[in-house]
């Protein structure tokens, strides 16, 4: 005979759930509008100037990235 494990959440309501997937979706909107930010501040930069800081105009997205959402 097959048994169902209990995997409900103790106290934990729809209400609960919904304030955590609204924080969830502003954090990854904080995030999102601080890589683009940092994204577009760097690719405003000229050629030259990405050059002395040794960054490849290339690799924008991927340096960005880390930044924001670690390695």
């Amino acid at each position: 005979m097959a048994t169902v494990a209990n995997t409900t959440f103790a106290n934990v309501t729809v209400a609960d759930r919904v304030r955590g997937f609204i924080a969830d979706f502003k954090a990854a909107q904080a995030l999102r509008a601080e890589y683009t930010a940092t994204y577009n501040e760097l690719d405003s930069l000229t050629d030259r100037d990405l050059a002395d800081l040794g960054i490849a105009r290339s690799n924008i997205a991927s340096i960005v990235r880390e930044h924001v959402y670690g390695a």
